[in-house]
């Protein structure tokens, strides 16, 4: 069976945020040299998070199990956000997080993120079996574009669903972006090509190869 554009699309996004993590695993990760690393991958993870919460699971709780599921999502994204945060505190020499060890603390977002990817992927499967190909592409490009406009760092206790967590991920993205420019800290500054061009949607969307998927295949 051939995957929706919004199961490959995950997919991807699941592969890239693993692919920004690899380097934040190393030890020397922590000098101020390289702290871009560490940024780059918690602001990628804490996009995707919020562009999920405001745009996969309002679909989610649309299923017969809907709100079972999306509690067990929440409880992984803030379980997930406050790792985050830790990272970031033990990054910056947070006085709070500086006894953290960082092999723990890595087995821990490692495990979350396991956890995290076996449930979008679930869902994800449940959702275009309830949806034409047509919404399924809609949903999936809704979902990227989110991303572009999520705030890039976490905030495990603010709202997460409905309407007040859309709010939320809103005046987040203002903030974050505000405190980004003041400590100088790098984040992306456009995560995805603009889909009418050669980007990574339109690639989902029409079905031709990835970038480098060739060299690779």
């Amino acid at each position: 069976m051939t995957a929706s554009t919004l199961e490959m699309a995950l997919t991807y996004e699941h592969a890239r945020i693993r692919e920004l993590a690899e380097p934040a695993h190393r030890p020397e990760a922590a000098r101020p040299e390289h702290r871009h690393q560490t940024d780059w991958f918690y602001a990628i993870a804490a996009q995707h998070l919020a562009a999920a919460e405001d745009v996969l699971l309002p679909h989610v709780r649309r299923l017969s199990d809907g709100s079972e599921l999306v509690t067990l999502y929440i409880g992984n994204a803030k379980e997930l956000e406050r790792s985050l945060r830790f990272l970031k505190g033990r990054q910056y020499g947070d006085s709070r997080f500086v006894d953290l060890q960082h092999t723990d603390l890595w087995q821990h977002i490692d495990r979350l993120l396991d956890q995290h990817e076996e449930l979008e992927t679930t869902y994800s499967r449940r959702i275009c079996e309830q949806l034409d190909s047509r919404d399924v592409n809609t949903l999936t490009e809704d979902l990227l574009e989110a991303e572009e406009r999520a705030p890039t760092r976490a905030h495990p206790s603010s709202p997460h669903t409905g309407p007040a967590g859309r709010v939320a991920h809103r005046m987040w993205r203002l903030a974050d972006t505000a405190w980004d420019s003041a400590e100088g800290r790098v984040v992306p500054t456009k995560y995805h090509a603009h889909p009418k061009r050669d980007s990574t949607l339109s690639h989902y969307l029409y079905g031709t190869p990835l970038p480098g998927a060739e060299e690779h295949g």
